[in-house]
């Protein structure tokens, strides 16, 4: 038994649709979006790559503790990898808005691999993002069989999202040198 009302999961559930627009809307907007500061943020791509991946590794973990039977252990798991996105999220737009683009410098079969890898992690990313949410806020409120259904292509996805976007890093990372 939940002790979530139904209006205050509609409620939770409308918030996730609001913060689902917005976010894919700064996404969208943030490349035309330019604030020029003296502050350097150069550091940045390596953290929120960094924090990417940790959130990989939490949510193996959390699967890891849900098959164990570990409910209590998957939820403050799913709840940092929830946090950890975030703050990825954040250092990606402050990343992007403030620092011009860079472009991948090299020309070999490597080229191909960067674009699929990043179109994929690009395109998941926004698609998953809604339903990340949809399914956290399923396994907050109670409504376990839902979060089970959703959990079960959700996570995979988040997980690709999680490892792809790192890689992707790497694979730019010998362009940021130039």
């Amino acid at each position: 038994m939940s002790v979530w009302t139904e209006k205050q999961i509609r409620t939770l559930n409308t918030v996730a649709w609001i913060i689902s627009t917005l976010v894919l809307l700064v996404v969208l907007l943030m490349r035309r979006i330019k604030i020029d500061t003296d502050v350097d943020f150069s550091f940045l791509p390596p953290f929120h790559s960094s924090v990417n991946a940790l959130c990989g590794a939490v949510l193996v973990l959390a699967l890891i503790f849900i098959k164990k039977g570990n409910v209590s252990m998957h939820k403050r798991l799913m709840t940092t990898a929830m946090l950890l996105s975030t703050v990825f999220l954040i250092s990606y737009v402050v990343y992007h808005i403030t620092t011009p683009e860079q472009r991948y410098c090299k020309f070999d079969f490597s080229r191909i691999v960067y674009f699929v890898l990043l179109i994929s992690h690009v395109v998941f990313s926004a698609l998953a993002f809604p339903f990340i949410l949809f399914t956290y806020i399923r396994g907050l409120t109670g409504q376990y069989d839902r979060h089970r259904k959703m959990a079960k292509w959700v996570f995979p996805i988040w997980l690709y999202i999680c490892f792809s976007g790192p890689l992707c890093y790497l694979m730019l990372r010998p362009c940021l040198d130039r």
